[in-house]
């Protein structure tokens, strides 16, 4: 798929103080783009869009580049011990988006030039916790794969990451430039995982990411570069067919596989959920969306946040937990799956 390049761009005013904010406005300028400075990348004025339809496009068109001020970590159960972010949100259109909660109507692109200062929080989150090991989530809150092009940022990561004896880190992507990755000194420390789904749930739902076949070339050129490697089935939808059509993806998935021999294998699976504020956000974006998302038919969670969740109820849920256990023991026996939500 084409690589991102924004319509626009913002800065704030003390990015342009680190190299990396530097080198992204010179990059973003010589190539004609219009840029425009921010006091701050949390309060991003000028983005165009006359309903809601376009302003989420537009936004999606748009890069903001800043300085990560907050540098305590929240933690990250079930995938990692903390997460931290060198991105906020990514150029993918992907309906559901969880993110549509958290971020709101900010959905636009945000990437963080501070990295010196991140891996000092990071270095002190690990150095605190030894002789144990610490896991770190890289790509919770954004896809950092999807503008590494531009940032170089991820290579960098995985770079202070293969250094530490006591720190992993834990990257999950849509996307599919991975070259820039494949020479990293990662030490088997850094395990990239790739977003994969039914064809049916990508086709309909994920515009802008790279399409499944494309995914699995990159997991394949991450595996020969020696990365552990994992799946995330996810989001897990409970829809006519979805049996035949997830069989079909674990099988073909199988079929690939075969030449491969990643160090490692896992599976991440993650249901379908929503939340009220996220639904409003997907209707006035998507009024067209096939996104099955009628409260009645869910249980209502509460999330550490405060905010409800709506769950399949626990007998669909467990349907779709031992069905995927059953599918992954058959085709892949030495697989592990480290959760199910």
């Amino acid at each position: 798929m084409e690589l991102f390049m924004p319509s626009r761009a913002f800065f704030e005013p003390g990015a342009l103080e680190y190299p990396l904010g530097r080198k992204l406005y010179d990059q973003l300028t010589a190539r004609g783009i219009p840029v425009r400075i921010t006091p701050s990348h949390n309060r991003v004025h000028g983005i165009p869009g006359e309903t809601p339809q376009i302003a989420y496009r537009e936004a999606k068109r748009t890069l903001v580049v800043g300085v990560k001020k907050i540098l305590k970590l929240d933690s990250c159960r079930p995938s990692a011990d903390y997460e931290f972010a060198l991105v906020t949100s990514c150029p993918g259109g992907c309906q559901y988006c969880y993110l549509a909660t958290t971020l709101g109507r900010k959905p636009y692109v945000r990437i963080y030039v501070n990295l010196d200062e991140i891996f000092a929080a990071l270095q002190k989150y690990i150095d605190q916790n030894r002789p144990a090991i610490t896991s770190f989530e890289a790509a919770s809150t954004g896809d950092p794969l999807a503008v590494e092009h531009l940032t170089g940022s991820l290579r960098k990561t995985i770079d202070f990451f293969g250094e530490q004896e006591y720190g992993r880190l834990r990257v999950v992507t849509k996307f599919a430039n991975v070259d820039g990755l494949l020479a990293a000194e990662h030490r088997g420390h850094t395990k990239f995982r790739f977003s994969i789904n039914s064809a049916y749930v990508i086709n309909t739902f994920e515009a802008k990411t790279a399409p499944l076949a494309e995914r699995l070339a990159a997991a394949g050129k991450m595996a020969a570069a020696g990365y552990p490697l994992g799946f995330i089935i996810a989001p897990l939808f409970l829809y006519e067919h979805w049996q035949a059509d997830y069989r079909q993806l674990l099988e073909d998935l199988a079929v690939w596989l075969r030449p491969h021999h990643p160090p490692s294998l896992s599976f991440e699976l993650i249901s379908h959920r929503f939340t009220a504020r996220a639904k409003k956000i997907i209707l006035e974006r998507f009024p067209q969306t096939k996104l099955e998302m009628n409260e009645a038919k869910r249980k209502l969670k509460w999330g550490k946040y405060g905010y409800g969740k709506y769950l399949y109820p626990p007998t669909q849920l467990e349907t779709l937990k031992s069905w995927f256990t059953q599918e992954i023991g058959r085709l892949f026996p030495q697989a592990e799956i480290e959760y199910f939500t």
